[in-house]
């Protein structure tokens, strides 16, 4: 259960894949396939609170990590995810120290926290020990997709229980008042992420961005330790496209 904090603590560099689809198989190949982590989507993907479990399930018969992008900041959304069966939550628009540490709360049983004891699917995916290795072992990421959350990014990583944070490059563009990108040059864009990183460093807490293959290790030497690297739906949409553009062509 804690293969994610034990690459962490050997100062190894995590990757993932991003599970947009409602799809069991993807969810089991992506597992299978050697990623350290996988995240079903629940925000903005396609999955459902209703298709979390089957997808948890498939993600159990690999090796990776399983986490969710739960939809918000919200109690019953976290224990939901972690009930199904996920080692860890990804929670968006964490902007504030006490926004984090309501995140925290919610992941951790009493007297750490108020997450309410009914591990269902997680007791059985995880074993009998579970509920008493669950603070220890259920990984809190915060996502930093704000100006402001940059800003207050010392005091965000300064909250007991928090393990990492997820730079949302997208968001936090916006926020910065440029096009909603992956990757910018903008040296508002740089200079945010170079903030967070250090931050994470004095603190001790890990630093993680969304990105994609091609942005791996630029990530990775910025010293972004958690990073995205596959998707379920931009390589079958690519391919798809392929595929006909070739039988077009064969066909005149």
């Amino acid at each position: 259960m804690r293969a994610l904090r034990t690459m962490w603590d050997d100062g190894r560099t995590a990757i993932g894949a991003w599970l947009l689809l409602r799809e069991p198989l993807l969810a089991e190949e992506a597992s299978k396939a050697g990623y350290d982590w996988v995240c079903i989507d629940l925000q903005h993907g396609m999955v459902g609170f209703e298709h979390l479990d089957a997808m948890l399930a498939a993600t159990s018969l690999g090796t990776a990590a399983p986490l969710v992008r739960v939809p918000w900041n919200d109690t019953w959304m976290i224990n939901r995810a972690l009930d199904a069966g996920a080692l860890g939550v990804i929670v968006p628009m964490v902007n504030t120290a006490e926004e984090a540490a309501r995140a925290v709360a919610a992941c951790r049983y009493a007297p750490a926290g108020h997450r309410s004891i009914g591990p269902t699917a997680a007791g059985v995916r995880h074993g009998a020990g579970y509920v008493a290795d669950a603070n220890a072992d259920v990984l809190c990421i915060v996502m930093i997709e704000t100006a402001q959350a940059v800003d207050n990014i010392d005091a965000i990583v300064a909250v007991p229980g928090v393990d990492a944070v997820y730079i949302g490059p997208s968001d936090l563009s916006l926020t910065l008042g440029i096009e909603p990108r992956m990757d910018q040059t903008a040296p508002s864009f740089r200079d945010a992420l170079a903030t967070v990183a250090a931050a994470c460093t004095r603190a001790g807490v890990v630093a993680g961005v969304h990105a994609d293959a091609s942005l791996v290790g630029e990530r990775h030497a910025a010293g972004f330790r958690m990073i995205n690297a596959g998707f379920d739906l931009r390589p079958v949409s690519v391919a798809l496209h392929a595929d006909l553009a070739t039988a077009r062509a064969a066909t005149g």
